[in-house]
């Protein structure tokens, strides 16, 4: 019977993603204000980033199992996971800023080549130790990716269309990272956990061949033929408004970690939920975080982002806290949709106000580094923290952290974007106001 359920879900999930892609293509082909080229690229990059993303996704919900299995307490659960976000913070910056000197696609094509590398790994892996260095590693490809991708996606972005555009976009990130893990409970499940990691790196060598194939040559890239000298890192950091988004991503990020970390472990444990049930819980709050994705950016258009950001925030708050008397799998489903919803309402706003600056200060990449830098941290210090409140405390505690983090970062957003920094009516990018 739960095969049949599991199958029955899995298959209502392919279907709906399904419907989901059709409707993505028709949103870019029926004009979103790109040119043909710009809606090739735009396409490469979306299904790029979401094939890796899906292969990312795939080991989610098995590498605190695993980890638990081979003897880690709730501190080496929180630095596997933090690993991988501890080394790209380092390494972001410098990605970032050489992708506004030097151009987009040869990062993109090696950080995903490495990618690929670097998952077939983890079949390799027998210890604790060897998953926290894997785990370095692949942080050091995924620096080249995100950020730069995202980068990208913004130097084509027609203005007036931020939002949209980057709400779309954000849906691959998503949906990448939603299917995954239900891929990977269904993997692990019925054939083993190697057969996961094959996919994880099956996925991102596709990724590797769609930018290989049908991104333009670097010299035809928009960043190279402008030639305009980027914004410093000093000029950035003293951006109020850049500091607003980097401190409510940090926080956002840090209640992902808390339940990528811990929400698997709490399934199995006190539960005793299958995989393919806890990746269905791992996944769900971020499908439907990414469903409304192109419609909240559709809004954060037309309205007040700040506001956005800060109910998105609320909500977000809320959910998280709603995980600490959560003792039915309704109960959880219901938490993680709420944490999905606030996602989807304050992520598209946030991004597309980065875009808004980025290409004010022509520094696309080192902002798109600088949230990424943000997301990281979060994630390491979520989930590094979550794992002493699970030492020192129970398993629940991790969870009411994440809310007094995401509440924490709710105030310094609105503190630092008291006065907000609109961007010029017209102007040469490269000026901060």
């Amino acid at each position: 019977m739960s095969t049949a359920i599991s199958c029955l879900k899995f298959e209502c999930q392919k279907d709906l993603f399904a419907t989901v892609v059709r409707c993505y293509i028709s949103s870019v082909t029926a004009g979103n204000g790109m040119p043909k080229r710009d809606k090739l690229i735009f396409i490469t990059l979306f299904f790029s980033i979401f094939s890796t993303i899906t292969g990312v996704g795939i080991v989610v919900p098995l590498l605190p199992v695993y980890a638990r299995n081979l003897g880690a307490g709730g501190l080496y659960i929180g630095l596997i996971f933090g690993a991988f976000s501890l080394s790209r913070v380092f390494f972001l910056p410098y990605f970032g800023q050489l992708s506004d000197r030097k151009g987009r696609k040869h990062l993109i094509v090696t950080g995903l080549l490495a990618y690929t590398v670097v998952s077939v790994a983890f079949l390799l892996s027998n210890t604790i130790g060897s998953l926290i260095l894997i785990r370095l590693v692949q942080g050091v490809a995924s620096a080249m990716l995100m950020p730069v991708i995202q980068a990208y996606v913004g130097d084509i972005t027609p203005a007036g269309r931020e939002g949209f555009t980057m709400g779309l976009f954000n849906m691959s990130v998503f949906f990448g990272l939603s299917l995954g893990p239900v891929l990977g409970g269904l993997i692990h499940d019925r054939f083993s956990l190697d057969a996961a990691f094959w996919g994880m790196g099956g996925l991102s060598l596709v990724g590797f061949l769609l930018s290989l194939v049908f991104l333009p040559p670097v010299r035809s890239e928009r960043v190279v033929r402008r030639g305009i000298q980027p914004v410093g890192w000093k000029q950035l950091a003293r951006n109020r408004e850049i500091a607003g988004l980097f401190f409510f991503r940090f926080a956002y990020t840090a209640c992902i970690g808390i339940i990528w970390g811990f929400l698997p472990v709490l399934a199995d444990t006190e539960l005793a939920l299958s995989s393919t049930t806890i990746g269905f819980l791992v996944m769900l709050g971020i499908f439907v975080s990414g469903i409304i994705q192109l419609p909240m950016g559709y809004v954060a258009d037309r309205l007040n982002k700040k506001s956005m950001v800060i109910f998105g925030g609320a909500l977000v708050s809320g959910a998280i806290l709603s995980y600490l008397w959560a003792d039915q799998v309704s109960e959880m489903v219901l938490a993680s949709v709420m944490f999905g919803v606030g996602g989807g309402i304050c992520m598209p706003a946030l991004m597309a106000t980065a875009v808004l600056i980025g290409d004010k200060t022509g520094a696309m990449g080192s902002v798109m580094a600088l949230l990424t830098v943000a997301h990281s941290m979060g994630i390491l210090a979520g989930s590094m923290l979550a794992g002493v409140m699970m030492d020192l405390f129970r398993l629940r505690a991790a969870f009411p952290l994440g809310t007094a983090l995401m509440l924490a970062g709710i105030v310094a957003f609105t503190y630092a974007t008291r006065f907000r920094q609109e961007p010029p009516a017209s102007g040469a990018p490269g000026q901060v106001a």
